[in-house]
């Protein structure tokens, strides 16, 4: 998938959609640097994507609290 396609993506989700999946990133980024450590990661690049993914996702999380507060003004 396209880093903007999975951008869109995520943008339609709910807030709680959101902060599942980066649960989930963050546990995939846990086990990739586990598997570097014991050499058993062929893509190091997984590593980097998922770093970026989860500033994504914080990114997103951030712009719908400011949507809310700008709301309630």
């Amino acid at each position: 998938m396209k880093r903007t396609q999975k951008i869109n993506e995520w943008r339609e989700s709910s807030r709680p959609e959101l902060e599942a999946r980066l649960q989930e990133v963050r546990r995939n980024l846990y086990m990739f640097r586990q598997r570097v450590a014991t050499k058993q990661l062929e893509n190091t690049k997984a590593i980097y994507e998922a770093r970026k993914d989860i500033a994504r996702l914080l990114t997103l999380l951030r712009e719908d609290e400011l949507k809310a507060q700008g709301g309630q003004k």
